[in-house]
């Protein structure tokens, strides 16, 4: 940790290329309803220029290195990184605080960036996955900022100002809310030298950051269109629990034992999956067509559930197969399912952790969330699946979103019977 708050960490790897990145604890979820936008507008800003270099020369230099740059923003966190070659270690470091300590944010840029943000959006809403989770986060969180979608509202990308900009990175970028996080054939001792002279702009904060942990509603939000063929969406949202949460392994592995499912998909076929869910679902018929269960954590609350896509007249049994295997949980799980879950969520930490990108995506994002990097073998010792379920998932409200032709859709107040659904 460096004087001013920031802390820096690195993973030696021996690779030929190194990423070097910058984690912020500052999203959507800390603007307001009349700044929604400018955490994801700030990351279009970023690469358009800075007081020693033009958005050109930034390019060039870039380009040069044979480097890469990238950015993106999520609910609780921003992030920009580089990948480059090991002798450009300093560079990257040097262009990273250069982008985010001095840039212009240009007027002209920023009108320019309006058009890309709003064509963004478009491609957005043609996703109709990402379209079910704003809108279930929306329905999940209500007036929270934690329901805000990251793009923001039209009306806000249309008239957000370089004031607006400038105010949030005052507020949300300080010291003590930054991780520069590097893997590949790093010199830890030089990254923390070239970090603590190159980021002396940031600012130490002035105390924690009002937070209140929002509210979970179980609602719905629907909507219904008619068009011929076309299949139903649909998210069931549970309320989960936070990143520190002693809890929050067990649904990682909950979230593994429910799984995911594509018609026609998969080496096994699935009528004969050990999976039960996959079993029942293949079973429904050609209606079913996929699930995926979900599992996101957030600073003080979480969301668990899934989501699925079927055709009109699957929906009813599809959903009743869905919301029964999550309350069966709290019964009847077999040790042989939470072994595979276990199993299954230990080869996708591990499998995801293959290039230096990602593992400094991993070390940032665990020193912002946990303050510390976790060993794996904390994440193992997980026999509490039953406990977790009957607490936490059964018979509890759920946030309900869906898109499509709805006429099957249980009402609300059924699927919420159904989340303590015991069968003979």
């Amino acid at each position: 940790q460096l004087p001013s708050g920031m802390r820096v960490a690195s993973q030696y790897t021996p690779d030929e290329t190194v990423t070097v990145g910058v984690w912020i604890d500052a999203g959507s979820r800390f603007e307001t309803k009349e700044n929604n936008g400018t955490a994801h507008f700030l990351e279009h800003m970023a690469f358009k220029g800075t007081k020693r270099r033009s958005r050109i020369q930034l390019e060039q230099e870039i380009e040069n290195m044979g480097g890469h740059l990238n950015a993106y923003t999520s609910r609780e966190q921003t992030v920009y990184y580089a990948k480059c070659f090991k002798s450009d270690l300093r560079n990257g470091v040097d262009i990273l605080a250069d982008i985010l300590q001095h840039s212009t944010l240009d007027q002209g840029h920023l009108d320019f960036e309006r058009g890309v943000i709003l064509r963004e959006m478009e491609e957005v809403e043609k996703t109709t996955e990402e379209v079910i989770f704003d809108r279930l986060h929306l329905t999940a969180f209500h007036d929270s900022p934690l329901g805000y979608t990251i793009l923001g509202p039209v009306e806000n990308i249309q008239s957000i100002t370089q004031e607006h900009l400038r105010e949030y990175v005052k507020e949300n970028y300080l010291a003590e809310r930054i991780v520069v996080a590097a893997a590949g054939p790093v010199d830890h001792g030089e990254l923390v030298r070239n970090s603590e002279e190159l980021f002396s702009h940031f600012r130490a904060g002035h105390g924690k950051r009002k937070e209140e942990k929002p509210a979970f509603y179980g609602a719905e939000l629907l909507y219904r269109s008619q068009e011929e063929g076309s299949l139903a969406h649909f998210a069931v949202g549970y309320e989960g629990v936070p990143w520190t949460h002693p809890d929050s392994l067990t649904f990682m592995v909950i979230q593994s034992i429910i799984g995911n499912y594509k018609k026609n998909e998969g080496l096994v076929p699935a009528k004969l999956s050990s999976n039960r869910l996959t079993n029942s679902v293949a079973n429904l018929g050609p209606g079913a067509e996929s699930f995926s269960a979900f599992n996101t954590c957030y600073k003080d609350t979480g969301l668990f559930g899934f989501y699925g896509e079927s055709d009109e007249a699957t929906l009813d049994g599809y959903l009743d197969e869905l919301l029964f295997a999550v309350s069966n949980l709290a019964f009847s799980v077999t040790e042989e399912e939470v072994e595979r879950g276990k199993r299954q969520l230990k080869t996708t930490l591990f499998g995801s952790l293959d290039s230096t990108t990602a593992i400094a995506e991993d070390i940032g994002r665990q020193l912002l969330v946990y303050g510390r990097r976790i060993p794996l073998a904390e994440l193992l010792n997980i026999e509490e699946v039953k406990r977790v379920a009957r607490e936490r998932l059964f018979d509890k409200d759920v946030a309900v979103t869906a898109l499509g032709p709805l006429s099957r859709m249980p009402p609300l107040v059924e699927l919420r019977r159904r989340t303590a659904a015991r069968r003979l």
